[in-house]
Order: C-alpha cells, then sequence, then structure tokens
C-alpha cells in the first residue's frame, strides 16, 4: 500500500469523525445547550440537529418533562409553640433549558432548600389549630411562594403538595381528649334540646287537648240546656192543655196530671240504688182507676170522641186500711 492509499484513508476517516461529531439527535423529552467556546449559543431541539465539528459542543443535557422531588421531614415550630414533624412532594419543569442550565448550579438541590425553608416560613406563622385544618392553604401558599423564587430560574412549580403533619404523640393525646369532651359537650347540647323540644310539644298537646275538651264541654253544655229547654216547653205545653181541659170542666185531667206524677215518683223509688224493700200502701184499683183517667185524657187530647171511655168500678165496700193514694177513681 503506497502512502496515497494511507492519505485516502486517512481522509475517510477524519471525514466520518467530522460528520460524527457534526451531527447529533435529542431524545424527545429533552433540551441541549450548544457552547461554541465555552459561550452559550443556542438549545437544541429533539431530533437531528447539526454543530460545527471541533468548535461547537454539547453544553447541559437538560430534562423537560415534569420531574418530582421528595422533600425530607421536617421540624416545624407553630406560631403557638407547637412543635410538628412536615413532609411534602414538589413537582417541577424545566421551561428555560439555558436558563436552568446557566443561571443556577445543582438544580435539583436548589430547589429542594428553597421548599424546606418556605415550608418552615408559611407552616411556622400559623398556629396549631390552623395548621391541622387549612392544609389545602398552606399548598396553595408554598406553590405561590417556590414558584415566584424558582422563576428566574426558567423553572416551573407545578405543585408543592403536604404529604404528613405529625405533632408529637402527648400533643395528639390531648387533642383526641379534647374532641372527645367537645364531642360529648355537643350530644348533651342536642340532647337537652331534645327534652326541650319534647317538652313544648307535649305541653302544646295538652294545651290543645284541653282547649278542644273545654269546647266539647262547651258544646255539651249548650246542647243539654237546649234540650232542657225544650223539656221545658213541651212540660209547659202539658200543663197549659191539663190546665184548659180542668178548665172546660173535665174531672179527668186533673187525675191525669196526679197520676202521671205519681208514676214518676213511684219509678224514682224504684230504681233507687239503696232500696232493697219498698212497702206501698195502695189499692190496684186506685192505679187501674188512674190509668183509666190517662187513657181518657188521651182520647181527649187526641181528639177520638167516638170510643166511650172505659168504666171504673165504684168500690162499695168500706175501706178498712190507710187511704189508697192521693186521688179517688171516678165512675162513668
Amino acid at each position: 500500500m503506497g502512502g496515497m492509499d494511507i492519505a485516502v484513508i486517512a481522509l475517510v476517516v477524519l471525514a466520518i469523525l467530522v460528520i460524527i461529531t457534526m451531527v447529533k439527535t435529542v431524545p424527545q423529552g429533552y433540551r441541549y445547550t450548544v457552547e461554541r467556546f465555552g459561550r452559550y449559543t443556542k438549545t437544541m431541539e429533539p431530533g437531528l440537529n447539526i454543530i460545527i465539528p471541533f468548535i461547537d459542543r454539547i453544553g447541559a443535557k437538560m430534562n423537560v418533562m415534569e420531574q418530582v422531588l421528595d422533600v425530607p421531614t421536617q421540624e416545624v415550630i407553630t406560631k403557638d409553640n407547637a412543635s410538628v414533624s412536615a413532609d411534602a412532594v414538589a413537582f417541577y419543569q424545566v421551561l428555560n433549558a439555558a436558563q436552568a442550565a446557566y443561571q443556577v448550579s445543582d438544580l435539583q438541590n436548589a430547589i429542594l432548600n428553597l421548599t424546606m425553608t418556605n415550608i418552615r416560613s408559611v407552616m411556622g406563622s400559623m398556629d396549631l389549630d390552623e395548621l391541622l385544618s387549612n392544609r389545602d392553604t398552606i399548598n396553595e401558599k408554598l406553590l405561590r411562594v417556590v414558584d415566584d423564587a424558582a422563576n428566574p430560574w426558567g423553572i416551573k412549580i407545578t405543585r408543592v403538595e403536604l404529604k404528613d403533619i405529625a405533632p408529637p404523640k402527648d400533643l395528639v393525646d390531648a387533642m383526641a381528649r379534647q374532641m372527645k369532651a367537645e364531642r360529648e359537650k355537643r350530644a348533651q347540647v342536642l340532647e337537652a334540646e331534645g327534652s326541650r323540644n319534647a317538652q313544648i310539644l307535649r305541653a302544646e298537646g295538652a294545651k290543645q287537648s284541653a282547649i278542644l275538651q273545654a269546647e266539647g264541654q262547651r258544646e255539651a253544655a249548650f246542647r243539654d240546656a237546649e234540650a232542657r229547654e225544650r223539656l221545658a216547653e213541651a212540660e209547659a205545653k202539658a200543663t197549659q192543655m191539663v190546665s184548659a181541659a180542668i178548665a172546660a170542666g173535665d174531672v179527668q185531667a186533673i187525675n191525669y196530671f196526679v197520676a202521671q206524677k205519681y208514676t214518676e215518683a213511684l219509678a224514682s223509688i224504684g230504681t233507687a240504688n239503696n232500696q232493697k224493700i219498698i212497702l206501698m200502701p195502695m189499692e190496684a184499683s186506685a192505679l187501674i182507676g188512674s190509668l183509666g183517667g190517662i187513657g181518657a185524657i188521651a182520647k181527649e187530647v187526641f181528639g177520638d170522641n167516638q170510643a166511650p171511655a172505659p168504666r171504673q168500678r165504684q168500690s162499695t165496700t168500706p175501706r178498712t186500711g190507710p187511704a189508697s193514694g192521693p186521688f179517688e177513681p171516678q165512675g162513668q
């Protein structure tokens, strides 16, 4: 092989090396910075890129996909001097590869320290109760503060989330007792309110019942008075009719009136609860005569004057016993 051949081979090898150093491939999700003589010139996008060999070189290979950064546990003193432990997680994304590569050294460590510092600052400005009950508010404050601080680095902080907030064990026990006391107090208040409402409802029911009972008694008294009024009117009418019959010379009318009262008195005596034996000095003929008088009066009152009145047997036997009653039957 002559010198000419060696020179050709050397040129081919050199050309291959030049092509290799000139052509660069950037994978998806990454950005490469290009430096010329140590100075940043451009950023290569994903795909096939060409640089000037021996003059340009690849500076930083930046991952522009969203990345997660685990924040270690931090001891935080709250505003009311309670010590709590908190750990978090942060999500960030590189928006400007050149700024992320040349504006800050050790990007992940910078974001981590920035997040830890702001966790202490935000949580330390809050009371323990506010800290435990407003986790979303804390996440929002952390995101806003860390994102503003990382913005000059070409970084976008997408999320900052507190994973856990752990107070000391004795403080947790005290909080559990407080919660139990609050729940017992709430239960007693609810029970007292329920008892009060039940008493109010019972009182209203008793009041309504008394009102309805009084109205019923008033209606019953009104009906009873009306019935007595009707009875008095009927009795007055009957007395008026008897008086008219007596004035007309009908002797049977007085017998009817007396027999009615006599019969009512006997019925009252017979139905008395404290009477077991009743001795009545009367004759059967007297009562029959009274009934005959009642029948005659009834026929005259109702207008049946054609049928003869029943004749009463005149007793001719002298009486040896006491008087039979307040009236004597009349013969026809």
